[in-house]
């Protein structure tokens, strides 16, 4: 009986397979003669880690990036949208009522609190490949709602709106854990930083696609609109011009989110859940070669796959996920702050960033800009496209990329503080001498906190919680963290924003947006202690940062006929 009992972890391990060559190694074989599947793990991720930067991690970053693109896209065109839709549903005053306003920005975030949770907690328990796909199919479907949306003497369009804004927000919300861990998760270790910056950067490309689709879609209808003097008197054609503009600036949004669905969907799992959830060892191993080998997933042998997986449940000490480990887990209190500090600094930066940038429209109209010397609705419409193009491409993209650039040789937490510490100066006096500093000077300032919120917490508070958590909590925790981020935007946007309009007269309808400047200011300032509680993670593994880096047994069994075969990390 005990000779049975020890003959059957060796026979839980496949046979070396065939194939590998200098373009595609078998990772297989380096690994098939370990009998401890601590010990598989352990040199299969490393495989990962030191891996050489290659097209495969270039696919990655584009795969994941699109869905981003898409999701900024969404997400900074309603200030546009916005606008239009007070223009066509809104004859004679031009613009939406201010309630109306702020429930269609306030419901994509409302939706995206949802998705961050549900697809976090989900991308945990049922798997990462299973739910990535699954929030694309959800922006496409609700994007191309909204864009074929009408109103009715029974159902008002601003509601309808809300509703696709909403669904929409839900498959917005799943993107943000699930592109950051899959990202992470395959990720080399000495540009992890770059490869989570570069996905989070699309966001930038996002923002300035939109714009310039608001740019030609305005020089398109330049005919119609300019028979209008205002908005206000935008009726007949002119109506239908900026109501065929709002739905194409919408509709668009679908495109990129359909060229990237079938590569989410064929994706391999991520071989950490797969070894630390999945418990299955010879899965794992083998997607490791067909992510590198830039295959669907890995083909094991079903028998040995099976055989390994009952003795890897056994032996393997990375713990098992359940409501009472992750109890226990974030009651220590290094784990409790760590998710205080991910979640508390991505709360603080999202009520200004939100506050701000969904309202770059009504900013520039504040500074003077937007609607200067307007004689016409496309002067209006043109100077807003041009307004958020020069905001766009004189702060957002160049601080997206000069995070990517730098931080894996300066690190998260050195550009998160520095954000923060920076735009705290930056509203003080943007508040504080709002009333004497000129419209020129305003944009300037404006264009400054734009790069630094870019150049700073808002890349971070996003690669930060990717990193540092555990596997078999990973996404759900970055999904609480990201969501802790949109409920500060919810307050942001719909309790702090709005006290601009306090006491608006006619020749000021802004009266409080200094105060609204301060307050922000105040965030900014909060955010710096919140920055206290995390680690600096840069050229870290992920086992590292989250305590589940396992040591190489003392002895190492090793299966007859392996003695070619070197299980060392040099070797790899």
């Amino acid at each position: 009986m005990a000779d049975e009992t020890a003959a059957a972890p060796a026979a839980a391990f496949a046979q070396k397979t065939s194939g590998g060559n200098n373009a595609y190694h078998n990772f297989h074989n380096d690994f098939v003669h370990i009998q401890d599947p601590n010990e598989r793990r352990r040199l299969a991720l490393a495989e990962i880690d030191k891996a050489p930067f290659g097209w495969y991690h270039v696919r990655a970053c584009i795969v994941a990036g699109i869905g981003f693109f898409t999701d900024s896209y969404d997400i900074f065109a309603v200030s546009l949208l916005n606008t239009m839709l007070g223009i066509v549903y809104y004859p004679g005053k031009g613009l939406l009522p201010t309630s109306s306003d702020n429930a269609i920005k306030l419901s994509t975030s409302a939706g995206t609190v949802i998705g961050q949770l549900v697809f976090g907690y989900l991308a945990d328990h049922v798997g990462r490949k299973r739910m990535y796909g699954l929030e694309l199919i959800i922006i496409i479907f609700a994007t191309l709602g909204q864009a074929l949306s009408s109103g009715s003497p029974s159902v008002n369009i601003i509601g309808i709106i809300i509703f696709w804004r909403v669904l929409l927000g839900v498959g917005i919300g799943g993107d943000y854990p699930l592109s950051s861990i899959i990202t992470s998760e395959f990720a080399t270790t000495k540009w992890r930083g770059a490869m989570m910056g570069a996905v989070f950067a699309m966001q930038g490309i996002g923002q300035l696609v939109c714009a310039f689709v608001m740019l030609f879609v305005t020089l398109g209808f330049k005919e119609q609109l300019e028979v209008s003097p205002k908005p206000a008197d935008c009726t007949g054609y002119c109506t239908v011009a900026v109501d065929k503009m709002w739905r194409t600036l919408i509709g668009f949004g679908a495109v990129p989110a359909c060229i990237a669905l079938y590569y989410r969907l064929t994706i391999p799992e991520t071989p950490r859940y797969t070894f630390d959830i999945g418990r299955d060892v010879e899965k794992a191993a083998d997607d490791v070669k067909a992510y590198m080998s830039g295959k669907p997933e890995g083909q094991p042998d079903d028998i040995a796959r099976i055989q390994a997986r009952d003795a890897a449940q056994a032996q393997m000490t990375v713990p098992k996920a359940s409501w009472n480990d992750f109890c226990s887990h974030y009651a220590k209190p290094k784990n409790g702050l760590l998710l205080f500090g991910t979640a508390g600094s991505w709360f603080c930066l999202d009520v200004a960033f939100y506050g701000l940038s969904l309202n770059n429209a009504t900013i520039l109209n504040v500074i003077g800009y937007s609607t200067s010397n307007a004689k016409s609705t496309y002067e209006v419409l043109y100077n807003t496209a041009i307004g958020n193009l020069i905001i766009v491409l004189a702060g957002a993209v160049p601080g997206y990329w000069v995070s990517v650039a730098t931080l894996d040789t300066l690190g998260r937490k050195t550009i998160q503080m520095g954000g923060f510490i920076i735009l705290t100066i930056l509203f003080i006096v943007m508040g504080f001498a709002y009333n004497h500093i000129s419209s020129n000077g305003l944009l300037a300032i404006y264009v400054l906190a734009q790069f630094f919120f870019n150049f700073g917490p808002n890349m971070t508070t996003f690669i930060v919680p990717g990193e540092v958590f555990p596997t078999r909590y990973r996404s759900t925790s970055h999904g609480i963290s990201a969501a802790s981020g949109k409920i500060g935007s919810i307050i942001g946007q719909g309790a702090i924003s709005i006290l601009r309009t306090h006491g608006a007269t006619k020749d000021n309808a802004n009266p409080w947006m200094d105060h609204v400047l301060e307050i922000y200011a105040l965030f900014m300032l909060l955010g710096c202690f919140t920055t206290l509680c995390i680690p600096e993670t840069k050229r870290k593994t992920l086992e590292e940062l989250s305590g589940e880096d396992q040591p190489a047994p003392l002895p190492i069994a090793i299966a007859s006929g392996s003695d070619n075969g070197k299980n060392t990390v040099e070797s790899l």
